[in-house]
């Protein structure tokens, strides 16, 4: 490692959107950055790729919100660099029963952060919408402005260019087996398969649903981090309504609440087709994937059914993707360092649960902060920090 080429002020492992925008933060604030991916970059292993991910700033835990609107503004700033855009803006609708706590929760936040909003009855969900989305009587929904469509696998690329028009260093197809503590010169050795090793002042680990195989590697920790397999599922819209439900009018992107959680997006990638997939999976090891389990089908298919009217033109999905998310026990991210031997030299960010996508840019700005000053600032980290695990053991 006598070669200046193998030695960087940070190593960033994982080029999923958290490890491409976190090389993109380093990179701009002048630190000699690598990025290093196992596959090829912007492959369709991990939980960044395909064409579509919900932004939304309603949330019933209070601190996600801050990090929402921070990133609605990142990924403007990212799209005014790159000259392209990756977010396509429309309204939000969450809904579920009247005594919903989820949804009692994000109404409370709303008026925490005085996020305007409207609360809409069966008849008036009815009337906003047209006629497109019914509701049971019992029923609420929650209206807003904050809503979105991100393309991620179009995402993912910005990141990685902006990082590369940056100065950072990429590399795919380098699997990284093992990070160790450089007792002499301080800072880290990462190890990789093919016999190589790269040294680092600092290293970030965003390597998604590998995380806590690789993390037990490196330092023997056990992360209560399981990866979920999932698919995310598109239905035909009848012919002569595709334009009703297409991104850049008045349908918005949804969040339905209860014990089957459901989300979608208007047209935008498929014409004539409406995103509704289950927030749901099946826990499985990354290297040893089925590829397309069934997941809450029957239950999606009726809640389908229900919502849009008879506007559907099948009972069937027209279209399955797999993908993959990294389930913490309450859904929370983990984001902070290491610790034990490496100190403040390593940092982590996972366990992003299926709904970390749209907060990429800020995750980003998060981990670039860790790095450059040991902190970040504005940010309420024990939701995040590895020390809940250890304050309430059943979360583990």
């Amino acid at each position: 490692m006598e070669n200046s080429g193998d030695q960087f002020d940070v190593i960033i492992v994982g080029a999923g959107v958290m490890g491409s925008s976190t090389a993109y933060q380093t990179a701009k604030r002048g630190l000699k950055t690598l990025l290093v991916e196992q596959f090829d970059l912007l492959h369709h292993r991990g939980s960044s790729h395909g064409e579509s991910r919900t932004i939304r700033a309603t949330y019933s835990q209070h601190y996600y919100y801050p990090l929402v609107m921070e990133s609605y503004h990142l990924w403007q700033q990212a799209e005014a660099e790159i000259g392209y855009k990756v977010y396509f803006k429309a309204n939000h609708f969450d809904m579920g029963s009247d005594d919903d706590s989820n949804l009692l929760a994000i109404i409370d936040n709303c008026r925490r952060y005085s996020v305007p909003h409207q609360i809409l009855r069966r008849h008036e969900v009815t009337e906003k919408f047209s006629g497109r989305i019914d509701i049971p009587d019992n029923w609420i929904g929650v209206s807003n402005e904050f809503g979105g469509v991100i393309k991620p696998t179009k995402a993912v690329a910005m990141f990685q260019a902006l990082a590369h028009k940056n100065g950072a260093v990429l590399r795919d197809n380098t699997e990284v087996t093992d990070i160790k503590r450089d007792n002499v010169r301080g800072g880290v050795v990462v190890s990789t398969a093919d016999g190589g090793s790269f040294w680092g002042k600092k290293c970030v680990v965003t390597v998604g649903a590998w995380m806590k195989k690789l993390v037990k590697t490196v330092s023997g920790l056990e992360l209560p981090i399981q990866p979920v397999e999932t698919y995310v599922c598109y239905w035909r819209i009848k012919e002569g309504h595709e334009g009703k439900y297409a991104i850049g009018g008045d349908f918005p992107t949804f969040t339905s609440h209860g014990k089957l959680l459901v989300y979608g997006t208007p047209t935008l990638e498929y014409p004539g087709l409406i995103k509704a997939a289950a927030h749901a999976g099946i826990p499985c090891d990354p290297d040893k994937r089925q590829w397309g389990p069934g997941v809450l089908l029957d239950s999606l298919k009726e809640w389908v059914e229900g919502r849009f009217l008879g506007m559907v033109d099948s009972s069937e999905p027209a279209m399955k993707q797999c993908c993959m998310y990294s389930l913490t026990p309450e859904e929370d991210f983990v984001i902070d360092f290491l610790g034990g031997e490496f100190e403040k030299d390593v940092v982590m960010g996972g366990g992003f649960s299926g709904h970390g996508f749209k907060m990429g840019p800020v995750v980003g700005r998060i981990l670039a902060d860790m790095v450059v000053h040991g902190e970040a600032k504005g940010v309420e980290m024990r939701y995040f920090s590895l020390a809940r695990f250890k304050d309430n053991p059943e979360a583990s």
